[in-house]
């Protein structure tokens, strides 16, 4: 008996082993890796999140529970808080939009009708995002500045008699620079998902008869959807909470959310309540980002039934 139970051991070992998922094997591998990561994400978000309910008194941080730097946003104090939410939100959008129309064409110019060389393409595309970041918002402000090189220009063709003050120091004048500013970001992975289709597609759609804007809504489009999402969250995330531009550029009528959070930790040394709109600007930008990926999801779905 016992030398049968030594030929023939149980399987439930290897049915074990067996059942195991793959990626465990190697888990031990990415492991440290993984701990700096979490660690770098979710203990500084934990830590707003913590703080974002003790109490502020005077210039002292007590760690006394409570709800009070939540309530404020609802009560008549909080209404600035709350416009400049929507506002950031509006903001970004804008942006959002103004990037990916600009920079869809010039992924798919790369895509499409580049064949050779595409790799030095994709360098001089990046090369002026190799400055800093202020450099580029301050280039912005001396082009856009009231003796900068559009009102310049204007006034040097006798077009205009004194400086056009709506270019700076106003919300366009922010839109526009965090537009250029997240270009780049936005042509590479649209570049991506066009540089992936199948070509055989676009031509079995002429042989069929469709023209040239048929075949992109019907084709083209919908297979480098991914990637237009995916530029679409890279830019608007980010530019919500951006407060550098709206400082910078931005004036008394164009300031974000941001702004006031840093002012909370900063100036009003209110780290409580700062931790609090960041918690709620989190909270606004991830509904935000559910809305449209549940309603492109309803849309591809629709889709796929007709």
């Amino acid at each position: 008996m016992s030398t049968q139970a030594a030929l023939h051991p149980p399987a439930t070992n290897a049915v074990a082993i067996s059942a195991r998922p793959e990626w465990l094997d190697g888990l031990w591998l990415i492991a440290p890796t993984l701990l700096i990561v979490v660690g770098m994400m979710v203990v500084p978000l934990v830590g707003i999140v913590v703080v974002s309910f003790w109490t502020q008194t005077g210039f002292n941080i007590e760690a006394t529970w409570t709800l009070d730097n939540y309530r404020v946003l609802f009560t008549p104090e909080g209404a600035l808080y709350r416009i400049l939410i929507v506002k950031s939100l509006w903001m970004s959008l804008t942006a959002t939009a103004a990037v990916v129309l600009l920079a869809y064409p010039m992924a798919y110019f790369m895509a499409f009708r580049i064949e050779r060389a595409k790799l030095i393409w994709i360098i001089l595309l990046t090369v002026p995002f190799w400055t800093s970041y202020l450099l580029r918002i301050f280039a912005w402000k001396v082009i856009l500045g009231f003796n900068g090189v559009i009102n310049s220009g204007l006034k040097a063709v006798g077009l205009i008699d004194k400086p056009l003050e709506f270019l700076l120091y106003n919300p366009t004048s922010v839109t526009i620079t965090l537009a250029h500013a997240w270009a780049a970001y936005a042509v590479l992975p649209i570049y991506v998902s066009l540089e992936k289709i199948d070509r055989s597609y676009l031509e079995a759609a002429t042989d069929l008869g469709d023209s040239k804007w048929k075949r992109f809504w019907r084709i083209t489009f919908p297979l480098s959807l991914p990637g237009t999402i995916a530029a679409i969250l890279l830019v608007f995330i980010p530019t919500v909470g951006d407060y550098i531009t709206p400082t910078l550029v931005g004036g008394t009528s164009g300031i974000m959310i941001g702004n006031s959070i840093v002012t909370q930790f900063g100036k009003a040394s209110n780290a409580p309540l700062g931790a609090a709109l960041s918690c709620i600007m989190m909270l606004a930008i991830t509904l935000a980002v559910c809305a449209f990926l549940a309603a492109i999801g309803r849309k591809r779905l629709k889709a796929a039934d007709l």
